[in-house]
């Protein structure tokens, strides 16, 4: 990890980093066009080649009820309590996240906001390197909150085997229509339908560069929840965080992939020499090692700060994914916290419990998209629609202003409707 003390410095490691964010190219952003094109003109053809080449099977693509229960049954007893366990925590959670349609009337007027639930939802849930039944949890549970009738999943299974875990999570939301497909193919076939898959309104879930690309370039034929990038943490430390937690917290995300940002943020010079300390010795056991090294030769960072101040300062120019605060008073210096997709406080409260049982969502926005962007939530999953009702007393309050705006902008039709309509009542 870098050591950096001045403003030089950080001006050339924000560089890095803002590379790193940009992760799509021509060449695979030309690649995925051509997937996607091709899913939209010959449909379950195109997927069908596409799956041959990348998963290499020939099953059907859509995973029948019966064999998701089969597999479900194969998945580690503990692992179907933690899944039971996470499922219900994140469930209360979303809970709280619920919208109510509203209507306020005054002066013979009418005017409110009504919710209502997408139709059809598509989520992709990535199954190349590793599997990952939390991701499940943490896009089929706000959506079903929110009242969505129609949730479907497409997950790519290399060989056509289907992962345990990933499966029990299904099952146990009871998510019918599951299609073993991944890739562009996947977002293709979600956003523009085929002979077997019919088309959604919104497509979730993280995946590669090229799921987001797929993502990226079918946004506007349907809607989508954000262009995830590579994941990353920051934490802001002082003299009191224990070093080894620190390094611990460090590692949770370098073992993700190489394109992992793990930052620390910390007043301390002590801490920074006793964390690299640690991250030598931790490093060593983890299975991840190769992984870990070069996340953090690349994209890792110790930050010299002179105050706790000045380390939020550069905290919120970051705007991370996940942000812990282990100092002396977390919960005083959180409140100066602008940009963060999730704040994690104090030593006992480490990222992965975000990542899996505490509640809340764990889909976050990346690489400084929290400067603007919000964790995936019910609220993703609604649509809001204006509702107006005038009688004849509130429609002549307003029509004069109507008309006047109406010809100050030259659209003469538009006055007119209120000409003829105070017409009428004249008569």
């Amino acid at each position: 990890m870098k050591i950096i003390k001045d403003n030089i410095e950080l001006e050339r490691f924000f560089k890095i980093l803002k590379k790193r964010a940009t992760g799509f190219t021509k060449d695979v952003e030309s690649s995925v066009e051509q997937i996607i094109s091709n899913v939209r003109k010959t449909g379950d053809v195109a997927v069908k080649k596409y799956t041959r080449i990348y998963d290499r099977h020939d099953f059907p693509l859509r995973i029948e009820e019966e064999e998701i229960k089969a597999h479900s049954k194969k998945a580690n007893s503990d692992v179907l309590k933690a899944l039971s366990i996470s499922a219900t925590r994140i469930k209360e959670f979303h809970e709280k996240q619920r919208e109510d349609s509203w209507t306020f009337t005054k002066n013979g007027e009418t005017l409110g906001q009504i919710i209502r639930p997408l139709q059809r939802v598509g989520i992709y849930v990535p199954g190349g390197k590793a599997s990952y039944p939390s991701t499940v949890l943490m896009n089929v549970i706000p959506a079903q909150v929110a009242g969505v009738l129609e949730i479907i999943i497409c997950v790519p299974s290399p060989m056509g085997q289907l992962d345990p875990s990933v499966m029990a999570a299904i099952d146990l939301l009871d998510v019918k229509e599951v299609y073993r497909i991944g890739g562009a193919q996947a977002i293709g076939a979600m956003a523009y339908g085929t002979e077997t898959i019919k088309k959604v309104d919104k497509i979730v879930g993280p995946g590669n560069i090229y799921v987001a690309t797929a993502k990226k370039l079918v946004f506007g034929e349907v809607d989508i929840d954000m262009i995830a990038g590579p994941s990353e943490i920051t934490i802001i430390a002082d003299k009191s965080a224990n070093p080894a937690i620190l390094a611990a917290d460090i590692l949770s995300q370098a073992e993700h992939d190489e394109m992992a940002s793990s930052i620390l943020i910390t007043n301390s010079d002590e801490i920074i020499l006793n964390v690299a300390s640690e991250l030598k010795s931790q490093i060593k056991t983890l299975k991840r090692k190769n992984i870990a090294q070069k996340s953090l030769k690349r994209f890792g960072a110790f930050i010299k700060t002179n105050s706790i101040k000045e380390s939020i300062d550069i905290a919120n120019m970051i705007a991370p994914e996940h942000l812990e605060i282990i100092t002396e008073n977390p919960e005083d210096d959180a409140k100066y916290i602008k940009n963060a997709g999730a704040i994690f406080l104090g030593q006992w409260t480490p990222e992965p419990l975000g990542d899996y049982s505490a509640g809340p969502n764990h889909t976050l926005p990346t690489c400084g998209t929290a400067r603007f962007s919000s964790p995936l939530g019910v609220y993703d999953f609604v649509k809001r629609i204006s509702l107006l009702q005038f009688d004849k007393k509130g429609f002549l309050k307003l029509a004069d202003t109507v008309a006047t705006l109406a010809d100050a902008e030259g659209l003469e039709a538009h006055a007119n409707t209120i000409r003829i309509r105070k017409a009428l009542i004249k008569k």
